[in-house]
């Protein structure tokens, strides 16, 4: 049954379930004396009355009905039409009983020859109201509980960077595109496997629904085992690549992926790409994509994937790790999108603003999203390590 709107504003449907003629005749008669917004229907039972329960505002119960008596009547209607507002019209003047129909859901307890027109009209929208009432504050507790256990399954689903030591800083951002999604296809990781040795990944599964944001978490896991086991990063994105096709619901389903490997004493990096964009390398004035040819998409084929090793600075740097998700905004009303060189400018922008490189990710997202006129269409993931004061 689905939530109607103010019940002033149109007539409201009303069906009286009752099997005498004559009170039913009666109950028509004072809704007609008070030219009540009401069209009213009569039912004669229980079996009778179902198939109107999806077109009706308002139910009439009397609690005397051939095939449905007394409170397991009530509970029987109340169980069947959940949308739908009940009061109880009966010739039982008993307020035990009235007590009772209402702590079970009537919204209204009547008695026979007590009531007037203008009593039976208030009492009908009175019961409308509250019935509305009612299944809004449901649908709000409904909403709340999947906002809190959304909560609880992103901390237990987005990785925590394992990091031992504070030689280098880890700044993440993460948002799926999905509207009130909880995660999408893309997916990171950090991890230190040794005083010296840092290993960061970044990647991107194909599509937007359920199975891309399973399998990203997948490869996430996967990619955190094979690492802390201490295998060789290229030997790392073959089996990545036999996860994505042992895993995947559609054949045609691929994935991206870019893995670095920081050695801290020696200030080099070394990467390797699966169709990935290259991480952004910013040290000093100088704000440049990493020179690293690009492998095979994972999903297409094994294939061996070069990587290269990266002088990084003799004095503060960062790597900037991200989704394509960032630059696939447009930059006004024209096809026109922000790419990779617009975000060299975007950092190169904020950094002379003096946007700290701990909130760097997310005011990325936010010039971009400004460029675009809007939120970005799709997931957004962005990793930054940056190796100066951390702590």
């Amino acid at each position: 049954m689905q939530p109607r709107g103010p019940a002033r504003l149109a007539r409201l449907r009303v069906l009286l379930i009752e099997d005498d003629e004559g009170d039913a005749f009666l109950v028509g008669e004072l809704l007609d004396e008070q030219q009540a917004a009401i069209q009213l229907t009569v039912a004669s039972s229980l079996n009778e009355a179902r198939p109107l329960f999806d077109a009706t505002d308002c139910i009439l119960l009397d609690l005397g009905l051939p095939d449905a008596q007394g409170m397991e009547g009530l509970r029987r209607v109340l169980a069947e039409a959940p949308g739908v507002a009940v009061c109880v019209l009966t010739g039982q003047q008993d307020t035990h009983v009235g007590i009772s129909a209402v702590a079970e859901g009537a919204q209204d307890y009547l008695v026979k020859g007590q009531v007037d027109g203008a009593l039976l009209e208030r009492s009908v929208q009175y019961a409308v109201e509250r019935k509305h009432a009612e299944v809004n504050a449901g649908r709000l507790r409904e909403v709340e509980l999947r906002q809190a256990e959304s909560a609880r399954l992103e901390r237990g689903l987005l990785p925590q960077p394992l990091m031992s030591n504070d030689r280098l800083a880890v700044h993440t951002f993460y948002r799926p595109g999905r509207h009130e999604a909880l995660l999408g296809g893309d997916f990171f990781d950090v991890v230190q496997t040794s005083p010296k040795h840092v290993h960061a990944v970044i990647g991107d599964v194909s599509g937007h629904d359920v199975d891309g944001a399973a399998l990203g978490v997948e490869l996430r896991v996967a990619w955190r085992a094979l690492t802390l086991a201490g295998v060789a990063p290229e030997q790392t994105l073959a089996a990545m690549e036999q996860v994505l096709v042992s895993e995947r619901s559609h054949p045609g389903t691929f994935a991206t992926m870019a893995v670095v490997r920081i050695d801290l004493d020696s200030g080099r990096a070394a990467c390797w790409l699966a169709g990935h964009p290259p991480p952004l390398l910013l040290a000093g004035d100088r704000v440049a994509p990493v020179d690293v040819p690009y492998g095979m998409l994972l999903g297409l084929g094994d294939a061996p994937r070069t990587g290269t090793e990266v002088d990084l600075s003799d004095g503060p740097w960062s790597l900037l790790l991200f989704t394509d998700g960032l630059v696939e905004g447009r930059t006004g009303d024209g096809p026109e999108r922000l790419g990779y060189d617009r975000l060299d400018e975007l950092c190169r922008a904020r950094l002379a603003a003096g946007v700290p490189m701990s909130a760097l990710p997310s005011a990325l997202v936010e010039a971009a999203e400004a460029l675009n006129g809007g939120p970005l269409a799709d997931d957004v993931a962005i990793v930054l390590l940056n190796k100066e004061t951390a702590s």
